[in-house]
């Protein structure tokens, strides 16, 4: 054995004698399952997994890493597309035994920690008739949407979830625990709010809550050859309405296992139901629907409603950008592309940006993207290993095709793994400045690299 192998070891020995949590290598019983995540697509294997419990297992993981000069990744609820929760050879700090989840429905606010998932938090929240705008998919974390934005239902009626954080505690790269908010480490709390996977290991977050028991909500599907009037009347319907309503269109294919493709609109209505069937009845009556499923739901029930179409180890590409305007020449490239679509799991969606959350200064936190619009988000989906070329070339020749459509910016939690230099100004707008400056602060050394990365200023 080399001198160094048994430094190595003799530090690993200390670190693991202090460690609550669990530590896995490649052998270990728990190893592999530990290691997969949302995205069967990633197949990374970690020198080591961190698999922590308390805040100072964050802090010692960290340490450990830096002495032995080890990538570091940080797994919350492991959706990000990218995979960038996990790490190639080096540790993996794993948050998923970390599911603590605390409501005071007196003061409407929560308390969750980074291992917590979207379906678990709403669950919480909603024992009270609580809730906030989280993920559109129940098993997303509630970590890595919010520090990057958080688009979700909610958010045309009470902003992104970046702009229902009320603090965070954070492991910093220097071993320290703190909590950031509006009065501590305010300029570390602007910086999460859409840029935090760049400034530690976020440990727990704090939410303000809303009163909804209910939503309105579903699909209403139309057959292929009526897309193009339904996605004109859907870029209309969505300018004209209330911060209640949440909705996206697009094109998909058929549930029922025919493949058959279609085109969609998903919404969902967070007002008084008399409200909802005034408000949504443009919609509802639009046209010759093949399917019209809308109606009264638990809003935990609305997070779930496109679950089956995202499990958790399928294989996802996707590619993501705004638009500059929904008109007749993006639609007609919408429509050209998607009848060569390898996979009957694959669609896209138009996400309406509009209300509260368009009503934060562009400077107000990291979030940058507060312009009314739309967001084109092309999700591939796929189960077959052996499909994986063609449907990563066809994904990547519709989004060059819809590139004409689109303004420069983009939303942090679509980038795949290929979006590795998309640009801070695509990101963040005039906020990456700044970003550089708290990076610098917090993270000199750029321990957290693995992510869409915000250089420190040189030293």
């Amino acid at each position: 054995m080399s001198e160094h192998t048994n430094i190595e070891g003799r530090r690993l020995a200390s670190f693991a004698g202090t460690f609550e949590g669990q530590i896995l290598r490649s052998g270990d019983a728990a190893y592999d399952e530990a290691r997969r995540i949302f995205n069967g697509l990633i197949d990374k294997r970690p020198g080591l997994i961190a698999r922590c419990r308390t805040s100072s297992d964050v802090a010692a993981a960290i340490a450990f890493a830096r002495e032995s000069s080890l990538e570091v990744s940080v797994r919350g609820g492991g959706h990000g597309v990218a995979g960038r929760a996990v790490t190639d050879g080096g540790l993996m700090i794993d948050l998923s035994l970390m599911r603590k989840n605390e409501v005071d429905p007196l003061t409407r606010t929560a308390r969750a920690q980074g291992g917590v998932t979207w379906g678990e938090f709403n669950d919480a929240t909603a024992e009270h008739g609580l809730a906030t705008t989280g993920g559109v998919i129940s098993t997303t974390g509630i970590a890595g949407l919010t520090l990057g934005g958080g688009f979700g239902y909610l958010m045309g009626k009470h902003g992104m979830a970046a702009d229902n954080l009320l603090f965070a505690e954070v492991v910093t790269a220097a071993g320290d625990v703190v909590t950031a908010n509006a009065e501590e480490h305010a300029d570390l709390f602007w910086a999460l709010r859409g840029a935090g996977a760049n400034f530690g290991v976020v440990t727990s977050l704090g939410f303000r809550l809303h009163p909804l028991s209910q939503v309105v909500a579903g699909v209403v599907a139309h057959p292929l050859d009526a897309a193009r009037d339904l996605l004109r009347f859907f870029g209309e319907f969505a300018a004209d309405i209330p911060d209640d309503i949440y909705t996206f269109g697009g094109l998909g294919h058929a549930p029922d296992g025919s493949g058959t493709p279609i085109a969609v609109v998903v919404v969902s209505h967070a007002g008084e139901e008399a409200s909802a069937e005034v408000d949504l009845k443009p919609l509802l009556d639009f046209g010759s629907p093949l399917l019209v499923e809308v109606g009264p739901m638990p809003y935990p029930a609305v997070n779930t409603m496109l679950d089956e179409g995202y499990p958790v180890g399928s294989l996802n590409y996707w590619k993501s950008s705004f638009l500059r305007e929904l008109d007749d020449a993006a639609i007609e490239s919408m429509i050209e592309t998607f009848p060569g679509c390898p996979s009957p799991m694959t669609g896209f969606a138009m996400e309406h940006f509009h209300g509260a959350a368009t009503r934060v200064g562009v400077t107000d936190t990291a979030v940058a993207h507060r312009e009314p619009g739309f967001n084109y988000l092309l999700t591939s989906v796929w189960t077959d290993p052996a499909t994986s070329d063609e449907n990563v070339a066809w994904t990547r020749e519709v989004y060059e095709a819809m590139e004409p459509h689109f303004v420069k910016r983009r939303y942090v939690n679509y980038l795949d793994a290929d979006d590795v230099a998309a640009g801070g100004e695509i990101l963040y707008g005039p906020n990456i400045e700044r970003l550089r400056s708290i990076k610098s602060r917090y993270d000199p050394d750029n321990v957290f690299s693995l992510n869409q990365n915000i250089m420190p200023l040189a030293k």
